[in-house]
């Protein structure tokens, strides 16, 4: 099992000749007990993330030393409650590393705490590990001691333009939360659509607190409907994507015509969620990354599954989700690291040099193995991960995805169309070109929308029809519905715009049935736009 992974020894030898001396001395006879290595790991424990992931880290320790039980070191996780607060999470993070003085922090969960939490890290000099913070804004060039171990934001930018452009679409609007979170995918993924040609007229912006008031959801929806575009895309937390499209659903938007895509960190809530998810979504397309379903995953899900209903017997849940997956190798990664570190909870913290502190922040102090154990982290893979291979690039990431499941939602839940990657593109297979399985759209259909509806609060194009006698072939207006072969040529042109255009004919006649004046009458109608008249010529 130890072959499974393995660090990149060339940069790092100048940092493990330093640690020799120190491993000497550590040297620990098999069966002695095994230095605690203390970590810190904030999460929101009442979110499905928070929970999940727990069960997984909790299974990852226990996993680790069971598969090396010779390792003089052991994690020794110390929970803490982030309480979806940013003050609440660099608070448990203050208390981690002045009163316990842990080696490392997981988490936490969101983007925005964890750029809290991140410069907390930069002082103490102590990694900060997030598998879930996957907002573009966050990286270690701002933080050099900010690790994240998920795949960034903008990494699905291109996999979202591929399918778009696989249909055709020519116009996208980008749904998403008021928030850091929400707001930092839009620049990659504009710059992603506007690359393949597809323009972005709008953009819809949600507050967070819409997720208890349905007014504010039904504003933006309103909005929405009264544009054109009818190709949605999703980015935000579950809580306020449950409250969009439960209201969507509600105001006839998860209808035919309506596209709605959605983002990788919003394609679980249908597994989340269940029946209830899928009863509102019905129709809604999804990517997110691909992991392949190996025995090794399989039999783990398995005692997941046994493991968690334990802990949450009330729980749906049949997936750990990738969140869960990344936290598992989260936890395999460090224990690897703080092998090679071999320090413990006795390595004190170095003072601070600020003697004049007055709060807790000017009292911090620093981690002795902090710059060793990060680079250690960095230099780490797991060439077998739970989640795949799992191995960071320079900028302190998880290495970018290889591969995206595209999926669809139907009935019964997700079911997979294809796949994204960079050598195929949008296919139905992942190592080959081919067509995507059949999509099931919102409203029950089978062929895709055209993207481009007239907009609800809209106008009709009226339509001046001329009344003259002679070849009724062409024309025939003797009624209210005309007729005829230049009508039909009118309306078999309509039906191939890329958008639905309501029409309404008007018949140039007066009330017994004759022609209201000449033809050079009508036309100069359509220039004065009398009652909207446009003309359809005989």
């Amino acid at each position: 099992m130890r072959s499974a992974f393995h660090l990149r020894l060339p940069s790092l030898l100048p940092a493990l000749l330093l640690l020799l001396l120190s491993s000497c001395l550590s040297y620990r006879p098999r069966g002695a007990l095994a230095a605690q290595f203390d970590v810190g790991v904030i999460l929101e424990p009442e979110t499905w993330i928070g929970n999940i992931s727990r069960t997984c880290m909790i299974m990852a320790v226990e996993d680790f030393y069971k598969a090396n039980p010779d390792y003089t070191t052991r994690l020794f996780p110390h929970w803490r409650d982030a309480d979806n607060s940013s003050i609440s999470a660099a608070s448990a993070a203050l208390d981690l590393l002045k009163n316990v003085q842990v080696q490392a922090i997981i988490g936490p969960q969101s983007s925005t705490q964890a750029k809290f939490v991140a410069n907390l890290g930069d002082k103490a000099q102590v990694p900060i590990i997030s598998f879930s913070a996957t907002s573009p804004t966050m990286s270690s060039s701002q933080n050099p001691y900010f690790i994240r171990t998920a795949w960034n934001d903008s990494s699905q930018a291109q996999a979202i333009a591929s399918l778009v452009e696989a249909f055709g679409w020519r116009e996208v609007v980008p749904v998403y939360e008021d928030s850091d979170y929400g707001a930092s995918i839009v620049p990659h993924l504009i710059d992603a659509l506007q690359e393949v040609g597809v323009d972005v007229p709008n953009r819809s912006m949600i507050p967070l607190s819409a997720t208890a008031d349905r007014r504010l959801v039904l504003a933006e929806l309103e909005k929405l409907s009264r544009s054109r575009t009818r190709v949605f895309v999703v980015h935000m937390s579950y809580s306020l994507a449950f409250r969009l499209f439960s209201t969507a659903q509600e105001e006839g938007m998860m209808g035919e015509g309506y596209v709605w895509i959605t983002t990788y960190g919003l394609t679980d809530l249908v597994d989340l969620e269940g029946p209830a998810a899928a009863r509102i979504m019905r129709g809604a397309l999804g990517i997110r990354p691909y992991v392949r379903n190996t025995t090794k995953l399989q039999g783990f899900k398995a005692r997941w599954r046994r493991q968690y209903h334990q802990e949450s017997v009330n729980s749906n849940v049949t997936e750990p989700t990738v969140y869960g997956l990344w936290a598992y190798d989260t936890v395999w990664s460090l224990a690897v690291a703080a092998e090679a570190v071999r320090a413990s909870s006795n390595s004190p913290f170095t003072r601070s040099n600020v003697t004049n502190g007055t709060t807790d922040l000017g009292r911090l102090g620093s981690s002795p193995t902090g710059p060793t154990l990060r680079e250690l982290i960095l230099n780490t893979t797991l060439v077998d991960g739970m989640s795949g291979r799992f191995e960071l690039v320079e900028d302190g990431q998880v290495l970018r995805s290889t591969a995206f499941e595209i999926l669809n939602v139907a009935d019964d839940g997700w079911r997979r169309v294809g796949f994204w990657t960079p050598t195929h593109g949008v296919s139905r297979h992942i190592n080959k070109t081919t067509a995507l399985r059949v999509v099931e759209w919102p409203g029950g259909g089978t062929k895709p929308p055209k993207g481009w509806e007239w907009p609800t609060a809209g106008n009709e194009l009226v339509v001046g029809v001329p009344v003259k006698p002679g070849f009724p072939q062409f024309v025939t207006a003797t009624n209210s519905v005309p007729d005829g072969y230049c009508i039909k040529v009118f309306e078999a042109v309509l039906s191939q715009l890329p958008y639905h255009v309501p029409i309404k004919y008007e018949i140039y006649a007066d009330n017994h049935g004759e022609s209201k004046g000449t033809y050079d009458d009508l036309v100069y109608q359509v220039f004065l736009r009398v009652s909207g008249i446009h003309l359809v010529r005989s």
